[in-house]
């Protein structure tokens, strides 16, 4: 089962609800008490006594003190009659919920969350659907359109990903950053964090490189976490604030070229540096938005500072690893900027470009690699 992954048993409950006014019943039919007789001793209506054996109106803990001096049954089992007999017929009012919530299922990636494991695949949708409420949070599926839809389905029209799937993998993302233990947000601590970034290109084992980012980003505040495409989500990274203290950094390197996942560590660090705490930011590839552009400008400049721009357009393939070294960063960054700007051919270069495996990451940032 996949980390963070959580074992629900759902205990035996059954499919009826006694109200504790029938268990009164008996009694005062056994003591040979009417209802009256019980609304007099207790100071209770007769409408109240009538209402409270019919279950309409609940024993209150008040109530329950006057049954038990004159029943004798102690307050404490009445309490717990009511209790155990309100929390069933809450529990079949959500049953009845639950199923007008059946046809969600069929938006989400099931089968995937399932293998990850932060689901169980269940017999009944109605189960289904619960599981499915307690991985997104909510109670119920009005409460995650509110919460979750528009963003999803906002960002997912350009790219064509689909809103549920896109829906999913930001909640992963929200789960597993919820994991790492990060000190209270510091833009100075962020920017130099990014700084050492900048030089991690240069390592080409991400056994090396990504636990060092991940720590230096934890102590400036900022979570990063690796989560590997889920469904149809054409999302390539995402960054938002889960607090005011905290930031978080989504990738998901559906792409796999290196020189790829670093541009878009930078735009997403470029959202969280310039623009709105109260936006969720998601990188589809392609936009033609102005914090997107924004956001691509500052990538690709601290990767390649604007001095060296002019340069670069005269770089050939046999400069690049001098020129790399030049600039202290990864031949990657340097190949994949070139075939951005139509300089050099995307068949070109290859042997400067590092090839990485989304799963094999998401394991390594999670701890989990074999």
């Amino acid at each position: 089962m996949g980390a963070g992954a959580k074992t629900v048993r759902y205990a035996y409950e059954p499919d009826y609800a006694i109200p504790p006014g029938e268990s009164l019943a008996e009694i005062l039919e056994g003591s040979g008490m009417t209802q009256v007789e019980l609304a007099t001793r207790t100071g209770l209506s007769p409408k109240h006594v009538n209402q409270i054996v019919k279950g309409i109106a609940p024993i209150t803990p008040e109530t329950a003190l006057s049954l038990e001096k004159v029943t004798g049954i102690p307050a404490r089992t009445w309490n717990s009659l009511e209790a155990t007999y309100r929390s069933l017929v809450s529990r079949q009012d959500e049953e009845v919920r639950l199923k007008e919530d059946v046809g969600w299922l069929d938006e989400l990636p099931i089968k995937e969350l399932a293998q990850r494991g932060y689901i169980q695949l269940r017999k009944s949708p109605v189960d289904q659907v619960r599981d499915v409420c307690q991985f997104f949070g909510v109670a119920s599926r009005a409460a995650w359109k509110t919460l979750w839809k528009p963003t999803a389905f906002r960002k997912s029209r350009a790219f064509e990903s689909d809103p549920g799937a896109l829906a999913t993998w930001l909640r992963i993302g929200e789960i597993e950053a919820a994991k790492i233990q990060c000190l209270p947000y510091d833009r100075k601590k962020f920017e130099a964090a990014l700084a050492e970034a900048r030089a991690l290109t240069c390592e080409g084992s991400p056994e090396v490189w990504l636990s060092q980012l991940q720590n230096k980003f934890a102590q400036a505040g900022v979570a990063l976490v690796i989560v590997s495409e889920i469904g149809k989500t054409r999302a390539n990274g995402a960054s938002r604030w889960l607090s005011t203290e905290k930031g978080l950094i989504q990738l998901s390197v559906r792409q796999k070229w290196a020189d790829i996942f670093w541009f878009t560590l930078l735009h997403e660090a470029g959202h969280l540096l310039r623009h709105s705490k109260k936006e969720t930011f998601i990188d589809e590839g392609t936009s033609d938005e102005d914090v997107e552009e924004e956001a691509d400008t500052f990538a690709a400049r601290w990767l390649i500072p604007r001095e060296f721009e002019l340069e670069l357009q005269r770089v050939r393939l046999k400069d690049v690893p001098a020129f790399a070294r030049r600039l202290g960063i990864g031949t990657d960054v340097i190949v994949g900027r070139l075939q951005h700007e139509g300089i050099l051919k995307h068949s070109r270069g290859r042997q400067f470009r590092q090839l990485l495996d989304p799963t094999h990451l998401e394991a390594l940032s999670r701890g989990t690699a074999s």
